[in-house]
C-alpha cells in the first residue's frame, strides 16, 4: 500500500518526517512529491527528496494523501496538480491527513464545505470563510478527513490516521483479508463481542 506527501520547499520539518517514518513502520510505501523532483528543505534544515513531480502523481495508486504545514502549503495550493490530487482524494473518500497550515491545500481546492475540521490559529478565518465547521482542537475527524493544528498534535494526529487506515475496507480491499472478504467489517465485529 501506498502513501502520498504533497510538499514544497520550507515544509515544517516534523509535520512531513513524522508522518513519513510512521507510514514507512506500519508497512507503507510513501512518496513525497512537490512541484518537481528533487531535494526540499524544510524550515528547520532536514533535507527529503521529492521522488516525484505534482505532475507525474497518480492519485489512484495511492491509499493516503498527508498535507504538511509549514510555508510549504502557500506554494502547494497553488499548483493545479496538487489541488487536482487533493480533490481527487476527497472526491474519491480516501483518506487525507492535514495538519497546521496544510489544509490551506484542501481550502484551495474547495472541499471543506460543511466538514468539520481544524488547522493553525492564522488560518482558521480562511478556514470558516470556506465554509467548513472549524474546531479548536488537536485532531477533528470527519468520515476520512483528519486534521490537527500544530507539530504538538502529531501523536494525536497520527494515531488517528493509523486508526483509519486500520479500518477493514478503508484503505484496504476487501480482496486483502482473504475468505471473510464476504463477512462485512461491522458483522465480524460484533462476532468478536
Amino acid at each position: 500500500m501506498k502513501a502520498l506527501i504533497l510538499t514544497a520547499e520550507d515544509f515544517e520539518d516534523s509535520e512531513l518526517l513524522v508522518p513519513y517514518y510512521r507510514l514507512l513502520e506500519a508497512g507503507y510505501t510513501v512518496d513525497v512529491a512537490a512541484e518537481k523532483r528533487g531535494a526540499i528543505r524544510g524550515m528547520h534544515g532536514y533535507e527529503v527528496t521529492a521522488s516525484k513531480g505534482f505532475g507525474d502523481v497518480d492519485p489512484q495508486s495511492y491509499a493516503l494523501l498527508i498535507l504538511p504545514g509549514g510555508k510549504a502549503p502557500a506554494s502547494v495550493r497553488k499548483n493545479l496538480s496538487a489541488i487536482s490530487i487533493a480533490r481527487y482524494f476527497i472526491d474519491n473518500n480516501k483518506p487525507v491527513g492535514a495538519i497546521c497550515h496544510g489544509p490551506q491545500t484542501l481550502i484551495s481546492a474547495g472541499v471543506l464545505r460543511d466538514r468539520r475540521a481544524t488547522c493553525y490559529h492564522t488560518v482558521a478565518d480562511e478556514m470558516r470563510e470556506a465554509g467548513a465547521l472549524y474546531e479548536d482542537s488537536e485532531v477533528v475527524v470527519d468520515g476520512r478527513l483528519v486534521t490537527s493544528r500544530h507539530p504538538a498534535d502529531l501523536p494525536a494526529f497520527m494515531r488517528e490516521v493509523i486508526k483509519l487506515l486500520s479500518l477493514r475496507g478503508v484503505c484496504v480491499p476487501d480482496e486483502y483479508w482473504g475468505e471473510d472478504a464476504a463477512i462485512p467489517f461491522e458483522a465480524s465485529i460484533k462476532k468478536l463481542i
